[in-house]
């Protein structure tokens, strides 16, 4: 009887967890009905194939093994299915105790510290002021997260729960969730002295494919009709090389060679140097705009005003490089501003504000109901080329992609291709 009553127990217990992960998947995650029963048999298998309690939480170890069984029987999306499942109880069963959970929480002193080692660590491994800025952002969400717990006691679980709560609660992209998962590690890794890459099997964000809105030559013709200034120079420059914004606030004088008409990207994204081709049609312009930002250049210098901002350690190895002319912005701004890494007054380049929104009233002048971004004329760039016949490989390396699987994109919004398909209905 004692036997039969423990059984009883323990399928009670099932049921009530099973119900409360039926109401969490149709909450939290949104799944049509008719999938609903489906993940929580996935879940309901494994855990009797290990005879444990619906209340346990699962190693990861276990997870593989079960998947891996599956995988001899089922085909792969019903394994992909199974997967997710899983890493959705576990995530369930870390909500339903974090309210449980009495770890004691630091003094805020010990965060604010950790936040500095983390700007040391970024400074130390030459990370641009942006990613400084975006890193200490995860950093003070994860603390929110974990309500504060003492930082010596973080555990791999608590950054796999967070990534988990930005995937199903927060419904961040894909790309979102990668940039957390890459802060909260270079924060375990470089500040904590943790490894624990192995440790993290968290619910994946859904990876959507979008196709990059592209614009037609008219409609650029449109939008740059309604620019001008600057502003018109650095939306042609971006749209003639295929940069990306940061990249083309960031170019210097030295970075632009007219005679072999080729521009340089100097510490890309990846930290990679590229080049680019440099359009005959703003060769002129660009060289008068080189006369005008001389006669900055030449202010400052009588002004003797701090150089501009070098990249890395330079500025420490090279300390007057900053004040010859081929290391001047090509797009210097018209005031000085303060350098929160150096706490020196110098010359920026120009802010990027002032280009978004002047090429967001151009796109509304013109009527184009895209969504248009500056961003778009770096996808219209790749597009175009693709459509005037040059290879993948060429606009690759041109755009600065690492994966040509991320280039071949523009492929699906090109309007034709090397094959000239045509449609029946067009004869």
């Amino acid at each position: 009887m004692r036997i039969d009553y423990y059984i009883a127990c323990d399928i009670i217990i099932e049921l009530i967890m099973l119900n409360a992960f039926k109401q969490f998947l149709g909450t939290k995650e949104r799944l049509p009905e008719k999938n609903i029963p489906y993940y929580v048999k996935w879940v309901s298998d494994c855990y009797r194939y290990f005879d444990i309690q619906q209340s346990q939480p699962l190693a990861n170890e276990q997870n593989t093994e079960f998947l891996n069984r599956l995988a001899k029987k089922h085909e792969d999306w019903q394994v992909q299915q199974a997967e997710r499942a899983l890493k959705l109880y576990g995530y369930f069963l870390s909500c339903s105790q974090k309210n449980n959970d009495e770890t004691l929480t630091s003094d805020s002193s010990d965060w604010q510290r950790m936040e500095e080692k983390l700007r040391e660590a970024l400074k130390l491994r030459h990370r641009s002021y942006s990613t400084e800025k975006t890193y200490i952002i995860w950093l003070r969400q994860f603390k929110g997260f974990i309500n504060g717990k003492q930082p010596n006691s973080l555990t791999g679980k608590n950054l796999q729960d967070f990534l988990s709560y930005l995937a199903v609660d927060k419904k961040v992209s894909a790309s979102t969730q990668n940039q957390a998962l890459n802060a909260i590690v270079f924060l375990y890794r470089h500040v904590l002295d943790k490894e624990i890459e192995g440790e993290i099997n968290a619910v994946r964000a859904r990876q959507n494919r979008r196709l990059p809105v592209v614009l037609t030559v008219k409609e650029i013709e449109k939008i740059f009709s309604g620019m001008s200034g600057i502003n018109l120079l650095m939306a042609k420059l971006i749209y003639g090389c295929g940069l990306r914004l940061q990249e083309c606030l960031q170019l210097r004088v030295k970075d632009i060679d007219f005679e072999q008409n080729v521009v340089i990207i100097r510490s890309g994204k990846g930290d990679k140097d590229r080049r680019t081709v440099l359009p005959e049609a703003i060769k002129e312009e660009l060289a008068t705009h080189a006369d005008e930002i001389r006669v900055i250049y030449e202010k400052d210098r009588t002004a003797k005003l701090n150089g501009v901002q070098l990249p890395g350690a330079l500025e420490r190895k090279y300390p007057n490089a900053g004040k010859e002319w081929g290391w001047f912005w090509v797009f210097p701004s018209q005031s000085l501003s303060m350098d929160p890494l150096a706490d020196v007054v110098r010359r920026h380049h120009v802010y990027h504000d002032s280009l978004q929104r002047a090429f967001k009233n151009a796109v509304m002048k013109a009527g184009i109901t895209k969504q248009a971004s500056i961003h778009t004329l770096r996808h219209s760039f790749a597009t175009h080329m693709l459509e005037n016949g040059y290879d993948i490989r060429t606009i690759q390396e041109l755009l600065g992609h690492q994966n040509l699987q991320t280039t071949m994109i523009y492929t699906h919004v090109a309007t034709k291709n090397i094959l000239g398909v045509k449609s029946p209905l067009d004869k």
